[in-house]
């Protein structure tokens, strides 16, 4: 079982522990893909651990961006956090309903935003249920409560940056799709994407970061499975994936090993495939 830090990954046993603490906030982050048939948001409705707020990965985003729920501009942040009463002094915990996917999204961006207080559920809602453990269906007391953001510019990375380190690697690019998607064998799942991976980048599937019951792998797995796709831990590393969500499995991954020079490719393969003039890959 992974240690309990409140920075990065907590067990489901300390959650239990902390449920009823005053100054804690729980978020439900459950998003799926389109065509997928299922509904984050109306899942929580169906049922979610005591006290927790939806977090709406696509609304809590800059739709200003033709690509999929990029960073939301601060104020936009900071006005869902208020209207959610999460704010400043509180120990956050996210969790998702697939086990560990979406969570570390909003774990990221909370860092991103200058929130360091904030940990990923280890194996989420599934575990959480597996464990007969309660659920409630409906919605939390909330109370607007202030929260003060600043914004960490290095914790993620644009288009043209990842280009240079493409070209220049000093900065390592790690993807985390899967390997027929990275090697260009597999279509993408949004329509209009060239197949492939950014010249340069190492593929680290997310899927092989967690154990069976979606729950994170020890750091000595991590570690191996890590320098086993050739990447040196001692260098900055950019994360990248489909859409910048499972990328913050691999940041997380890498936080848990005390690697903290690394960003996340924020528009990822909907960015990098959809242009012509990026070159691409294959194999």
């Amino acid at each position: 079982m992974a240690q309990d830090d409140p920075r990065t990954l907590v067990s489901t046993d300390w959650l239990a522990a902390h449920l009823n603490d005053p100054d804690l906030r729980i978020l439900d982050a459950s998003f799926f893909l389109p065509g997928s048939g299922r509904d984050g948001r109306a899942e929580y409705e169906a049922g979610h651990i005591p006290g927790a707020r939806y977090f709406d990965v696509d609304d809590i985003s800059d739709q200003r961006s033709a690509l999929p729920h990029m960073v939301a501009p601060p104020e936009k942040f900071v006005s869902r956090m208020r209207a959610m009463g999460v704010g400043d002094g509180h120990q956050v915990v996210v969790y998702d309903s697939t086990g560990i996917y979406s969570a570390p999204r909003v774990w990221w961006n909370f860092r991103l935003m200058g929130k360091t207080d904030i940990a990923v559920l280890d194996g989420g809602l599934p575990k959480w249920k597996a464990e007969g453990r309660e659920l409630e269906d409906l919605p939390p007391m909330v109370r607007d409560r202030h929260i003060t953001v600043s914004r960490q510019a290095h914790l993620v990375k644009d288009v043209s940056q990842v280009a240079s380190a493409s070209k220049l690697g000093d900065w390592q690019i790690v993807d985390a799709r899967s390997a027929a998607r990275f090697r260009g064998e597999a279509a993408e799942p949004r329509p209009g994407l060239r197949s492939g991976h950014i010249p340069n980048a190492l593929n680290v599937p997310f899927a092989q970061l967690l154990n069976a019951d979606c729950t994170m792998k020890d750091t000595d797995a991590l570690r191996t499975i890590f320098e086993g796709a050739g990447v040196d831990l001692s260098k900055p590393i950019i994360t990248s994936c489909g859409s910048g969500v499972t990328a913050c499995i691999l940041t997380l991954a890498l936080e848990r090993l005390g690697h903290t020079q690394n960003a996340v490719y924020d528009g990822s393969w909907s960015e990098w495939g959809m242009y012509p003039d990026l070159k691409v890959d294959k194999g």
